[in-house]
């Protein structure tokens, strides 16, 4: 996870870049006026500045509306404020642009092109204060557009860029938020798994002290064997579940030392089988994985009273990591509705959801007599 600091900058980075589009687009349509008033060789600069200033308002309303009324209207969800504001400014905008460029063309009016008399006679120059002679037919292109239409034109011109910009500020923020959220949903789950394994390492801790206090009267060499077995344990829960994620090896000889210790505490009536494939990838997987069902298989599986078996199975089947742990089951007390719950087996559960998604298959077989759990989880 980023820090603060690296995240703002990040923020800065993306704020930069879209200014930096926009400045591009805009020097964009600056060099596309600038061409199209350009004649072989010769440039209309009149038409050429008059073209230049409707853009420069154009680019003022934009700015404006992009980084003052939509951050500090829009956004603020004062909508009416916003529209009605938006409007009037760009209404104003636009007026006073176009009576600045009808003003700059009424000074900067070209002279009409010289009219050609006759054979032999050199042509006849016209003033723009004198009306054309009878006959003559001016160009398109000094046909004077009504300054109403021209504002109506550019008024929808300015809309566009307005509804652009309006819309890419947005979508910039949407992208900001959605990466902020991701950022916080990866803080969350760190801080969610890292709950889960702290509240499955006291319980499992509590389950070994009671075998170990069990031993105690019974043998005492055994009981300072499961001691040493414990300590074994508790390093790895120390230095290596806390990081998150550990190799498989070492989950394993985690897994049989539990099974061993355990061992200690039952007679032969409780049979007890491990069978791990051999060559196995040592590859990283989270750690604390599997003992919740190896807990609740000792936990609910074994009977002091009857016969009771607990196997444990690890194998690769294709690039898949399958786990099955599969106990004896016997009646419990009515009030008992669902032994096979608990701690351990619903932040198993939990912890699946947050690292897999929907990328594992977990199984859950019960019968009168046997209770199985098989576990699949993609490995690299």
């Amino acid at each position: 996870m980023e820090n603060p600091k690296q995240e703002k900058k990040q923020i800065n980075n993306i704020e930069f870049i879209i200014s930096f589009v926009y400045i591009i687009i805009w020097v964009v349509m600056y060099t596309l006026s600038y061409y199209q008033h350009r004649i072989f060789n010769k440039i209309l600069w009149e038409n050429v500045l008059a073209e230049w200033l409707i853009i420069t308002v154009l680019m003022l309303v934009f700015f404006t509306n992009t980084y003052v009324l939509v951050p500090k209207l829009l956004f603020l969800k004062k909508y009416i404020r916003y529209i009605s504001i938006t409007l009037v400014f760009t209404i104003s905008f636009v007026g006073l642009g176009v009576w600045l460029q009808q003003s700059f063309r009424a000074q900067n009016q070209q002279q009409l092109p010289a009219m050609e008399i006759g054979p032999g006679l050199p042509p006849m120059e016209l003033s723009q204060s004198m009306p054309a002679p009878l006959g003559y037919k001016m160009n398109n292109e000094h046909v004077q557009k009504p300054i109403l239409l021209i504002f109506v034109d550019y008024l929808i011109i300015a809309l566009l860029v307005v509804a652009a910009g309006s819309t890419l500020r947005i979508l910039t923020r949407w992208i900001k938020e959605e990466e902020r959220r991701k950022d916080i949903e990866k803080i969350q789950l760190r801080t969610e798994l890292e709950l889960l394994r702290h509240q499955v390492n006291p319980h499992f801790l509590m389950n070994t002290l009671n075998n170990i206090h069990a031993l105690v009267d019974i043998d005492i060499e055994k009981s300072k064997d499961a001691i040493i077995r414990l300590s074994t344990l508790m390093r790895y829960l120390l230095y290596d579940s806390s990081k998150g994620k550990t190799s498989l090896l070492k989950e394993l000889d985690f897994i049989d030392s539990y099974i061993m210790l355990m061992q200690l505490r039952y007679s032969e009536k409780v049979e007890i089988r491990t069978e791990i494939q051999e060559n196995l990838p040592d590859t990283q997987i989270p750690s604390m994985l599997f003992i919740s069902f190896i807990e609740n298989a000792f936990k609910h599986g074994v009977s002091y009273r009857q016969n009771s078996f607990v196997h444990f199975r690890m194998k690769k089947v294709g690039n898949s990591l399958l786990c099955t742990v599969r106990n004896s089951k016997h009646e419990k007390p009515a009030k008992e509705k669902n032994p096979y719950s608990g701690i351990g087996m619903n932040n198993v559960k939990r912890s699946l959801e947050l690292l897999y998604q929907n990328n594992y298959t977990l199984n859950i077989n019960e019968t009168n007599t046997t209770f199985e759990v098989t576990l699949s989880i993609p490995i690299g």
